[in-house]
């Protein structure tokens, strides 16, 4: 925000004459050469307890008001007129700005001394006041013309004569709603409303085509002046044309009225006539109304017996008819069917109204996919009078591709699985042995080692001091030996987990073993969101299922927790095991985002998803929920959204021989 005393100092270092005023048009600054050059009128001490109506003349008033509203909707270079009710001080044209402080808004209004015509020669003034006099008769002028918008046509060439350039001037007309000229460019132009009995009907603007051109005081008084005359001149006129047309609609009416009385009287004879032909008439459009209205009904049945939505559409996209229930007719398609306010980018409408023929599209509408079929509606001359579109929803099939797809994808990876592990797995064999036979050898090697490094105290192994590589090296080789292990139960597990599943649950699941494992194959995907803590309980015991399938829901479970946590931070998955009673009880608990209740009542639906920008299909909740009915277990979950979810499995344990 901008400290006003700054900006006033700044403003009477360039400006003479400088006033501000907050929203209300109460005064907060007035400059010491404004009030000198005022004298009297702002001689009062207290001139910022005032408002503008207490120290401008009604006109000036009016004009400060209307570049208050101008500079409030954007407008720049706005000019105005400084003018008290003495006629003793002079006028003073400013200019308008407008100021954001701590206080508020604050418009400002400056200027400096403009002498205008008093700088002319004595030829000039002449010249001057007799091309004002000359257009002061444009009053007189409006009430020979044929009509008010003759008069406006012809106006520019009457008013251009009194300004200092005449060929560069610029003047536009608006009254009753008809424009007629040129509108000056930019804000750099003097105007004047135009008030006809009362009321605003238009204003005039003036400018000049040259931006090097400015405006004077004196062609601004002179704007006032002729518009005030031509607003009186303008009512006489509009009251002399409506009673003229009066007149001769009083004529016409007469005429019409004696024309009319022989045409009934003619009439007469000949509706008697037609008389007998009416009725025969009437009574043939009995029947076909009849036959319409049932025709009609037809229709409407068959439209609504129709599967699927159909809307019958003009060429302005109103809906004319439609089986929807909640449709109302004269809607717009775009917004009835999918609540826009624009066109559709691949707009049928227009394709068909270019092509003429019939077209067949799949859109997506959220988490639908719609089958479209338009078809053109022809009138009498061939041309596409509308469409008809039949709308199907195709999401079920679509989403069956993408599974099969899916399928598809996961068979082949299964085939490349199970070849780079077998690829792993030959190198890391070798290391694996060739670990354990390191060991060894620098188990046997380190007493020589030591020995030598008694005699040779700055020995040096790998540039590394022999102390610091005698307490180093065995834990070294262990990290190896653990890493190479790793990356065998990583293979395995991948390999596992590709491996065709035939479907049958004849193993003995051990829970605990499986969660490790799974938690080993989901480590690169999950790590990047959340860190897996295992709280797994001891004595847990077996159940008979399929290790597969359980493995499958477990890798379901934690990726969907781990996509749960916010970017913005790492998260925590707790996969947790125990027994009630006979029962196996697995937990897995995130603390992401959670969701709400409409989620949750929806979340083991298929094809229900909240990732489906992100390439999810709804499917993997509801294996787990299958998998898990397929063991006689159940699956419950709880969830609050900020704070997490949680959700637990329970599957009954084999009952052992006592």
């Amino acid at each position: 925000m901008i400290q006003l005393e700054s900006l006033y100092s700044f403003m009477e270092g360039n400006f003479e004459f400088l006033i501000a005023v907050d929203a209300n048009e109460k005064i907060i600054h007035i400059s010491p050469l404004l009030i000198k050059h005022c004298e009297p009128e702002l001689d009062n001490p207290s001139i910022t307890e005032k408002y503008l109506c207490d120290i401008l003349s009604e006109n000036s008033l009016r004009r400060f008001r209307e570049a208050i509203i101008r500079r409030k909707s954007g407008s720049h270079g706005i000019r105005t007129l400084f003018e008290t009710p003495s006629e003793k001080v002079k006028p003073i044209p400013m200019k308008t700005g407008y100021a954001k402080s701590v206080h508020g808004g604050i418009f400002m209004f400056f200027g400096t001394h403009i002498d205008g015509l008093q700088k002319m020669e004595d030829w000039e003034k002449e010249e001057r006041i007799k091309e004002l006099s000359c257009l002061y008769s444009l009053a007189d002028w409006i009430e020979v013309s044929p009509s008010i918008d003759k008069f406006f046509i012809d106006f520019p060439n009457y008013l251009s004569h009194g300004m200092r350039f005449p060929a560069e001037v610029l003047v536009h007309s608006f009254y009753n709603g008809v424009e007629h000229g040129q509108k000056p460019e930019g804000d750099d132009y003097i105007g004047a409303n135009l008030l006809v009995g009362g009321e605003i009907k238009g204003e005039i603007k003036v400018g000049y085509i040259a931006d090097a051109h400015d405006l004077l005081l004196e062609e601004q008084k002179m704007l006032d002046e002729i518009c005030r005359m031509l607003s009186l001149a303008l009512e006489r006129k509009e009251l002399s044309e409506r009673m003229k047309l009066r007149e001769d609609e009083e004529k016409e009416y007469s005429l019409r009225l004696l024309k009319l009385e022989e045409e009934i009287e003619q009439r007469t004879t000949e509706l008697e006539s037609q008389k007998n032909k009416l009725e025969t008439a009437t009574s043939y459009l009995d029947r076909v109304n009849r036959s319409w209205d049932e025709t009609q009904i037809r229709l409407e049945t068959m439209f609504k017996a129709i599967p699927g939505e159909v809307m019958l559409i003009d060429l302005d996209h109103n809906v004319i008819m439609s089986n929807r229930q909640n449709l109302i007719p004269g809607e717009k398609c775009y917004k009835t069917f999918f609540d826009i306010d624009v066109p559709c980018e691949n707009c049928r409408l227009a394709k068909i109204r270019k092509k003429k023929v019939p077209i067949t599209i799949t859109l997506r509408d959220g988490d639908r996919y719609l089958e479209v079929n338009a078809l053109p509606i022809y009138d009498k001359t061939e041309e596409v009078d509308g469409i008809v579109e039949f709308y199907r929803d195709a999401t079920l099939e679509k989403t069956y591709e993408q599974q099969i797809q899916q399928a598809d994808k996961l068979a082949s990876l299964g085939q490349l699985v199970s070849g780079i592990g077998h690829e792993i797995n030959n190198p890391n064999q070798f290391i694996r042995g060739n670990i354990k036979i390191v060991k060894q050898a620098i188990t046997d090697m380190m007493p020589i080692i030591d020995t030598y490094y008694e005699n040779h105290p700055d020995l040096k192994i790998a540039r590394l001091k022999y102390d610091f590589f005698r307490e180093h090296i065995m834990t070294l080789v262990d990290d190896m030996s653990h890493g190479s292990e790793r990356i065998k139960g990583i293979v395995e597990g991948l390999r596992g987990f590709a491996r065709k599943d035939e479907g049958l649950l004849v193993d003995t699941v051990d829970v605990n073993t499986i969660i490790e494992a799974t938690t080993r194959l989901v480590k690169n995907e999950v790590h990047k969101h959340a860190e897996i803590k295992l709280n797994l309980g001891g004595n847990i015991r077996r159940f008979s299922g399929n290790s597969q399938k359980i493995e499958q829901v477990f890798v379901n479970l934690i990726v969907n927790a781990s996509q749960a946590i916010p970017d913005d931070r790492k998260g925590l998955i707790t996969v947790a095991t125990a027994m009630n009673d006979d029962t196996v009880v697995i937990k897995i608990a995130d603390n992401g985002k959670g969701m709400d209740s409409k989620t949750l009542r929806q979340i083991f639906d298929p094809f229900f998803t909240t990732k489906r920008a992100k390439g999810g299909t709804g499917l993997g909740l509801a294996i787990v929920y299958r998998i898990v009915e397929e063991h006689k277990g159940t699956i419950t979950v709880n969830s609050k959204q900020g704070e997490g979810t949680e959700f637990t499995i329970r599957i009954p344990a084999i009952i052992e021989d006592v």
